[in-house]
């Protein structure tokens, strides 16, 4: 069968990637507008992936993990296909979108060729699991009907359902895609740049310089710093690219394997969203929906999100001594005379956060500035005595295009799920049942709530998932009586959570594009990395004492304990303490450390499981630390 060769199709490929790193460039900075074109943002979108599509195509086989030496025919036929009807929603987007419902031939046809395509492309790049996931929605659309009870869905015509989720803007050319074809772009373009000029490197010897000398010292940097710049950030996702494109590689370079390295970012830039001060803009809104004083949210929310990082930078410790990365020697760690020459990328940093916080620019256009910023001081001083090439500068678009396309995809293909939500009316069904299913038990009406928050946080933005989650949740819970800002927090919360929770983790799955690791793999080591989030919310909703609201011995006392539990969970999933853990051991290590977790006004006698909790969990701390001083001392004896 004919065939183009790899070294046609490989420039072919950068062309198309480059050209789709520049046309987001060019939406970011308004070139549009200049031109004096008068477009729709869904009409970008579909230009994003009138070149993603026929990449994926160039550069994915059809049967996954193997090496391909041409492209063949039929994949060149199908990324002719995908050109042809992207295009043709990119240029025709303002009548199609007016004639969904009267589903003329000419929109189902493209509709449908998009929506196989896009799996296709899918499939290829992240395998089949996120496929069946998709298709089982697209199923639910097409015959919820026959679901009895609560969950049943209103049938759709298969022509205006391929319609509506290939041009409306809460399919395909939605929420998912509006933030893929923007910040991340915009995020991974100043992260490859990073790589060109040599800042990597400088962040890589910063980090020996400062973290080098204790173990697991680079995902520790990846906590602190996702952490500090997620907190001020107002999406989880731009926040992973933003910082993951330094952090990352770092950490599967101390040994770390690649789908951990990517989990860990994934969960300490999710974690950013739920640490003050602003919570991903929701702090300011949470404030207004409650009537309250920022300043209350910010202290509400504050001692959650610490115990949150405190649980991942100890589980970064353990996993460290675990896997046996021990310090760097000190022959490797940089003078620190060698790092003052590099003090000049801290330029671009010093720009995009006074662009974003104090200009308020939109992210991508802060992150290009903060770019170009790096290209100039870069040119100027170099780092170690090496400058970038121009060549290499404008290479920087295709590498950027090439990192993105897997994101591209899952981000579009995420967006056919919340149009399968909307179009049936399955979320609104989900928040009905809720109400009725939990009746006024608040145990089981929080079980269901923190599902139906994960399921309609799916790749939304921080705001956006608060807003929804505010609005169609949180009132059932106040409604049985829960305090109304931890039921502001607990959605908040579980709605992150969607974030690093599969099958839609978005934050998790571009971590994971970063870390070249699994998809799914990525998303599950995240969940048990994030493990906090989903307990913390359920305890301080029932003893508000860890939102800081009581008496202030009441206080003291949940701090505490919380801490202890948090370590000891901790140390259970990690598998590790002062030494590695017997299946038991990690399950005595979890019980106690859930048991000491439970603040003493949760339920009556909560106080003496607390109390046993923190008792046992000292008493195994105590066994280990002892067993692990007389090792040793028994391994010396027959010498």
């Amino acid at each position: 069968m004919p065939a183009l060769p790899m070294r046609y199709a490989k420039l072919l490929a950068d062309l198309f990637a480059a050209c789709l790193v520049l046309l987001a460039v060019g939406w970011a900075l308004s070139v549009q507008r200049k031109l004096g074109l008068d477009l729709y943002p869904q009409q970008f979108f579909a230009g994003v992936l009138f070149f993603a599509l026929p990449l994926a195509f160039f550069t994915l086989p059809a049967r996954r993990r193997t090496e391909r030496e041409d492209v063949p025919l039929y994949d060149l036929i199908l990324a002719a296909l995908s050109m042809g009807a992207l295009g043709y929603v990119a240029v025709h987007y303002p009548d199609l979108v007016l004639m969904i419902f009267a589903r003329p031939p000419e929109l189902w046809i493209t509709s449908v060729i998009i929506i196989v395509l896009l799996l296709e492309t899918l499939r290829r790049a992240t395998g089949w699991a996120l496929v069946l996931i998709i298709s089982a929605f697209l199923l639910y659309a097409l015959f919820g009907d026959l679901i009895p009870g609560r969950l049943q869905g209103r049938p759709q015509n298969w022509q205006l359902l391929a319609g509506y989720l290939a041009v409306d803007s809460n399919g395909v050319l939605g929420l998912p895609m509006s933030v893929a074809s923007t910040v991340v772009i915009a995020f991974i373009l100043f992260g490859v740049l990073l790589g060109i000029t040599g800042g990597s490197q400088f962040f890589t010897d910063a980090a020996m310089i400062g973290m080098g000398r204790f173990r697991g010292g680079s995902m520790k940097i990846s906590v602190l710093a996702s952490g500090l710049f997620g907190s001020i950030s107002g999406s989880a996702v731009a926040n992973v690219v933003g910082t993951g494109v330094v952090t990352i590689p770092m950490i599967k370079r101390d040994g770390y394997p690649a789908h951990k390295a990517g989990a860990i970012e994934a969960v300490a830039s999710t974690g950013g969203q739920l640490m003050p001060p602003v919570m991903g803009a929701s702090a300011f809104l949470m404030a207004e929906f409650l009537a309250i004083p920022y300043s209350q949210i910010v202290m509400a929310a504050l001692l959650p999100a610490i115990l949150y990082y405190v649980a991942l930078f100890i589980q970064a410790d353990l996993e460290a001594a675990k896997l046996g990365i021990q310090r760097v020697p000190e022959s490797e760690i940089p003078a620190r005379s060698t790092v003052l020459v590099g003090l000049h990328f801290a330029t671009a940093f010093a720009v995009l956060i006074y662009l974003l916080f104090w200009m308020r620019y939109q992210p991508e256009r802060a992150a290009l500035w903060s770019a170009l910023a790096l290209c100039g001081t870069a040119l100027i001083f170099g780092y170690r005595g090496v400058r970038p090439t121009i060549r290499a500068l404008f290479g920087s678009f295709a590498r950027t295009g090439h990192g993105v396309v897997e994101i591209l995809l899952i981000s579009a293909a995420s967006g056919m799920v919340i149009g399968v939500l909307n179009i049936t009316g399955l979320s609104f069904n989900l928040t009905y049942a809720l109400v009725q299913v939990g009746g006024g038990s608040a145990v089981l009406l929080l079980a269901l709530s923190a599902i139906v928050c994960i399921i309609l946080g799916m790749g939304l933005p921080t705001l956006g998932v608060y807003v929804l989650l505010a609005a169609l949740v949180a009132p059932a819970l106040i409604e049985v009586g829960i305090e109304p800002i931890a039921a502001h927090l607990y959605v908040l919360y579980f709605g992150m959570m969607s974030m690093i929770t599969p099958p839609i983790a978005m934050a998790a799955f571009a971590a994971a594009a970063i870390a070249k690791a699994p998809a799914m793999a990525t998303g599950w080591a995240a969940m048990r990395f994030g493990w906090a989030a989903y307990v913390i919310p359920v305890l301080f909703v029932f003893s508000p004492s860890l939102i800081l609201i009581g008496e202030t011995g009441e206080i003291i006392f949940a701090v505490i304990t919380a801490g202890l539990g948090v370590w000891l969970v901790s140390a259970g999933l990690a598998g590790y303490f002062a030494d590695r853990l017997s299946p038991l051991k990690r399950l005595m290590f979890i019980t106690t450390g859930l048991m000491a977790l439970v603040p003493a006004g949760a339920f009556q006698g909560a106080i003496l499981t607390d109390a046993a909790g923190v008792l046992l969990g000292l008493g195994l701390i105590g066994s280990e630390l002892f067993r692990r001083r007389a090792t040793p001392l028994a391994q010396e004896e027959p010498q």
